[in-house]
């Protein structure tokens, strides 16, 4: 028996599963962008059957008249039910769990008392550890960057929060929009107070979708530097966006 055709593609006459074939490189894509900072004892296959359930989802769940391109609104189901995933598996230890809360609650009061972002010295000194030490506990937490942006609270999903806004369409529900403006806002303003490396690396990553290998490229730096760079911009954002979304 054949699926029924979602109405995007109802004038193709495509069923389900043709277009779960058709997206199948964009959740292959997804998965292995996420999987590369896993891990290796997570199996990619679990982290693309996840991807699959998401696509899914926003083929049952998608409305045209929102105004959202269904392959913008897929992408964002296709990754968050893959998040979520990762988060039910509590695949990251406690302990890295508290070494990672330690940094970002670090650099948020280093940033307040210095009125600028905190330097490595800086963060090492807060914390009476040699900079050695400090690079060896960024590298061990650095698993944790995985969630970064998508999770950046730990007891209210925010990345639903951001979905559901984008996918209402203006004027459909005011409230919703303006939340959207405040966070998109907030996010803006921390990324924009970044040092400038760490600046572009986000910038390359999330919002021109580079690996870190095309990052490494482009800044003339080495893979594991851009890495290290990345961490540390995630762990200054982190605290500063939960701060701001505690506020909110």
């Amino acid at each position: 028996m054949r699926n029924a055709p979602h109405e995007e593609f109802r004038d193709t006459g495509a069923t389900r599963d043709e277009i779960i074939l058709k997206y199948s490189p964009l959740i292959k894509y997804i998965a292995n962008r996420l999987a590369i900072r896993l891990p290796q004892h997570i199996d990619i296959e679990d982290i693309i059957n996840s991807g699959v359930l998401g696509l899914i989802d926003a083929i049952e769940k998608y409305d045209e008249e929102k105004g959202v391109r269904f392959e913008t609104y897929a992408e964002f189901r296709i990754k968050g039910a893959i998040l979520d995933n990762l988060r039910e598996m509590d695949w990251v230890p406690r302990s890295i769990r508290k070494t990672a809360s330690m940094l970002e609650n670090t650099y948020l009061e280093l940033e307040k008392k210095y009125k600028r972002p905190a330097t490595d010295e800086e963060v090492a000194t807060a914390l009476e550890i040699d900079l050695d030490e400090f690079y060896r506990i960024m590298s061990q937490a650095k698993g944790i960057q995985l969630l970064s942006l998508e999770m950046i609270s730990n007891y209210e999903d925010v990345r639903l929060k951001l979905l559901d806004c984008l996918t209402e369409g203006e004027g459909k529900n005011p409230l919703a929009m303006l939340k959207m403006e405040e966070m998109k806002d907030l996010i803006a303003s921390a990324i924009d107070n970044l040092p400038e490396k760490e600046k572009i690396v986000i910038s390359l990553y999330y919002f021109d979708d580079l690996t870190m290998r095309e990052i490494s490229q482009v800044l003339s730096l080495t893979e594991s530097r851009v890495s290290q760079l990345h961490t540390k911009a995630v762990f200054r954002l982190r605290g500063k966006l939960k701060r701001g979304f505690d506020e909110a």
